[in-house]
């Protein structure tokens, strides 16, 4: 996969006849990469490290003070031509050999050159630490010392029995975690509560302390040195780190990956060390520091210890593991060899992938890698945004200049002075001025069809909830579930025992004041008009217990298609007055009623909508198409249906307190759409879906900076 590298170089008289060497201290480990042998040259000084081929360290060990870096080259081109370095990649090795101040020269020390190279080394540890402000790093001690009088404790630890002990604790744990997920789950609810957080951040640095020295036991137990622990500030919150690169120097790639694993197999292990705490505590400072622990280990592990894509544990695993060090850097080189190669046509360029095979993971991981590190700072930004607006947005304007403004200006710089351009400048200029130019184009100027959707229910014009006016026993279903029924025809018929006695002793009571009636005609004339009151009334309430009585033939109220699923159950059953038996349903005509947010509300009062149609939920592949809509000009609160709430399993955020379920926390505006035709479509009553409305084409910028805007209105008010 890689391009041989250029024999000559036009730069070579600049080096040729120096005299240098690699300086003392340094350390060579022989590893296997893919099957290939590496040597890496090890800086112990400051713990970096070189991988460089089997040819090139032939060469490096060749040079001495007493001779010619030409007369070294040479040598080493005549005795394997095939495989000997050219001379561009050996002024790039010298050069950063040299930037890492491992080379020693036969010349006298140059102060300012040592103070220069160290300055630039200082710039360079600066401004790494600026693009890298959310994870800062600062080293405090050495934790050598400590590390070697603790290995007898390492070595149980990593060892079979450390194993069989690490598994039953874990598996123990696991199985209190599922036992009680409900009250985990429950818990977690409260976790960044106010009066949480100081646990929270308790249980933080409990973990992550014990999981650096996870890593740092790790590397000393197979023969790594740990001289640097200090504090890093993930998301300005001081946790503790160690730098356990000398792992990178194990032949045993499973070696290095376990000793990237480590931090994480120790934090499993104390959270389930925690879980039989919590479980065995009431509620307590140690119950919710237990708790908090367990809630860091799973989260920190999950979004960033184990994620390959950020350059934590996971990306050194995964790297150990492929057999490619240098994944991220090595990634990013891949993607610039293919840009210099093929798009600014520098054919000298070589590709750091030895292979077709390990191209394909490079790319791979650097397109995966930088979608990922977009969204997750991203999500970070917001984060500290809904928390502290100022520092949310000071955060912005930062990784606005370390992602935008920066890498503009290095790109300037490069294309204006880059020495490998000498010869293709005028093409990558105009190939970089043409990509701006589309970009420009297909952002600025093309119009894309601009569009938005909103939830709605598919409602009937015509239903209504079918429900016994009278209380009492169904005896009898009249019409079964799904059939046509028509006005007034009987749906079930109820009993109720108890108003046919109220009835019979109505009857009784107005048969006896009859009676009293027609003696008072008789004897006492005074007492009729008395008696006849009590009658009417008597009369009245008899009338009211024959229609109680009447409806318990429980009838349709229009036509439509009686829909009750559990019809059939409620025979013998006692339904209480009001109670939803089923719903009536005229299925002749219908309307989707959709719930658009005030942010998008204002388009449609102007009458940009072109078109419009509805797909709904479980019908993916029909669509419906929209003849007109009516928007209800007023903002509304209370939703259509449940189905279209949190409550109900719908996207619409609802207020809490409602017990009901469709009061939506935020106002919103209803529009009403009809249908063109139905034919062949079946539809049902109450199904949620979506409607998509047309908007005229407009630039994807101004949408996107549109839709910027409310979100920031919508979170923040600015």
């Amino acid at each position: 996969m890689a391009e041989a590298p250029s024999t000559y170089s036009e730069s070579w008289f600049r080096i040729a006849q120096q005299r240098v060497s690699l300086r003392p201290h340094v350390k060579v480990h022989r590893q296997f990469f893919r099957g290939e042998r590496w040597y890496v040259l090890q800086d112990i000084f400051n713990n970096q490290f070189y991988r460089v081929r089997p040819p090139t360290y032939e060469f490096l060990s060749r040079l001495s003070p007493d001779r010619t870096v030409d007369s070294v080259w040479h040598e080493c081109f005549d005795a394997d031509p095939e495989n000997a370095p050219g001379q561009e990649e050996v002024i790039r090795l010298l050069a950063q050999l040299y930037g890492a101040n491992l080379l020693h020269s036969a010349l006298a020390p140059d102060s300012a050159r040592l103070f220069e190279r160290y300055t630039k080394r200082k710039q360079k540890e600066r401004q790494a630490f600026f693009r890298s402000i959310m994870f800062a790093r600062i080293p405090l001690f050495d934790p050598d010392n400590f590390l070697v009088r603790a290995m007898p404790v390492a070595r149980l630890l990593f060892s079979w029995f450390g194993l069989v002990v690490w598994l039953t604790v874990v598996g123990l744990g696991l199985k209190i975690a599922i036992d009680n997920f409900d009250d985990l789950r429950r818990q977690s609810e409260g976790v960044l509560d106010p009066n949480n957080l100081f646990f929270l951040y308790l249980g933080l640095v409990i973990i992550k302390t014990l999981h650096e020295f996870g890593h740092s036991f790790a590397c000393r137990r197979f023969g790594g040195e740990v001289h640097t622990m200090g504090i890093m500030f993930l998301l300005f919150t001081p946790i503790p780190y160690m730098d356990a690169t000398a792992s990178w120097s194990f032949r045993s790639r499973w070696q290095r990956a376990l000793v990237g694993a480590a931090g994480m197999i120790v934090e499993v292990f104390v959270a389930c060390i925690a879980a039989f705490v919590w479980v065995r505590t009431g509620p307590g400072t140690i119950h919710s520091l237990a708790y908090n622990m367990m809630f860091v280990a799973s989260v920190s592990t999950v979004l960033f210890n184990a994620n390959p894509l950020l350059r934590f544990d996971g990306y050194y695993i995964l790297s150990d593991l492929l057999d490619i060090p240098n994944l991220h850097q090595r990634s990013t080189g891949l993607i610039k060899h293919f840009i210099e190669y093929y798009a600014f046509g520098y054919k000298k360029s070589t590709s750091p992938a030895r292979s077709t095979k390990e191209a394909v993971w490079l790319t791979l991981f650097a397109i995966a890698s930088w979608i990922y590190k977009v969204v997750i700072f991203t999500t970070i930004l917001f984060f500290l945004a809904d928390r502290f607006l100022i520092l949310g947005i000071i955060m912005a304007v930062v990784c606005a200049i370390a992602w935008v403004c920066v890498p503009i200006y290095k790109l300037i710089v490069y294309l204006a002075s880059d020495p490998k351009l000498d010869r293709t400048r005028f093409r990558a200029i105009s190939v970089v001025v043409c990509f701006v130019a589309v970009l420009v184009l297909v952002l600025e100027v093309i119009p894309f069809p601009n569009r938005f959707r909103s939830p709605g229910v598919l409602l009937a014009e015509t239903y209504s909830v079918v429900a016994p006016e009278v209380s009492g026993e169904v005896v009898e279903i009249l019409a079964p579930d799904g059939s046509q029924v028509q006005p007034g025809q009987p749906l079930m018929r109820l009993e109720n025992h108890e108003l046919e006695l109220q009835i019979e002793g109505a009857e009784a009571q107005l048969a006896g004041t009859e009676a009293m009636i027609r003696r008072a005609l008789r004897e006492s004339t005074a007492d009729i008009a008395a008696l006849e009151s009590r009658s009417e009334a008597t009369r009245k309430l008899l009338a009211r217990l024959h229609e109680a009585r009447d409806s318990l033939v429980v009838r349709a109220p229009h036509q439509g298609v009686w829909v009750s699923p559990e019809v059939d159950d409620y025979v013998g059953s006692w339904l209480d007055r009001g109670f939803a038996a089923g719903q009536l349903i005229d299925n002749s005509h219908y309307y989707f009623s959709a719930i658009v947010s005030q942010n998008e509300a204002s388009r449609l009062f102007t009458n940009e909508i072109r078109e419009s149609e509805v797909k709904i939920y479980g019908q993916a592949g029909k669509t419906l198409p929209v003849s007109d809509h009516r928007v209800i000009p007023a903002d509304r609160q209370n939703l259509p249906s449940p189905a279209l709430g949190w409550a109900g399993g719908g996207e619409v955020a609802v207020d809490l307190q409602d017990q009901s379920g469709t009061k939506a926390s935020e106002p919103f505006f209803e529009v009403r759409a009809r249908f063109a035709g139905l034919d062949g479509v079946t539809i049902y009553h109450g199904r949620g879906g979506r409607i998509r409305f047309d908007l005229p084409r407009e630039p994807l910028l101004h949408q996107w900076i549109r839709k910027l805007r409310q979100l920031l209105q919508r979170r923040y008010g600015i």
